[in-house]
């Protein structure tokens, strides 16, 4: 007979929203996002765990609240194009530049869900490692 442990697992999701300007530079000139445009943003966290028998919690929300809010402060009402690492702010790179920033304070991060408006949204999981063969 052997011994198996069970853990239950929790997926905790958080949402912020910012709004803010932008222009992706790197599209051709009668592309729409070429010119300025504002955006509501949403921004999903998912933050993955156990739960602690003592506390009965996962992860405070408040945490990723706190771990959000200095990034929130640079995006929220603000011309993204203006800041280092965004300077062609597509979603994709915003939610890598994010990850970035948030992963090194939230244990258990496992997705970010970007939705730009009511049909487009961008899932990302964060780096892979991708192994090559060389010869």
């Amino acid at each position: 007979m052997s011994d198996t442990a069970i853990e239950d697992r929790f997926e905790l999701v958080q949402t912020v929203r910012f709004e803010s300007a932008r222009r992706l530079p790197k599209t051709p000139v009668d592309h729409p996002c070429h010119n300025l445009y504002g955006l509501a943003f949403y921004l999903d966290i998912h933050v993955m765990g156990t739960l602690n028998e003592e506390t009965g919690w996962v992860f405070d929300f408040a945490e990723i609240d706190r771990s959000m809010k200095p990034l929130r402060d640079l995006m929220d009402h603000h011309y993204l194009n203006d800041i280092e690492g965004l300077e062609n702010p597509t979603s994709e790179v915003m939610v890598r530049w994010i990850w970035r920033r948030l992963a090194p304070q939230l244990p258990g991060l496992v997705q970010l869900v970007l939705r730009e408006n009511d049909v487009s949204r961008l899932i990302y999981r964060g780096p892979t490692t991708v192994t090559t063969r060389t010869a």
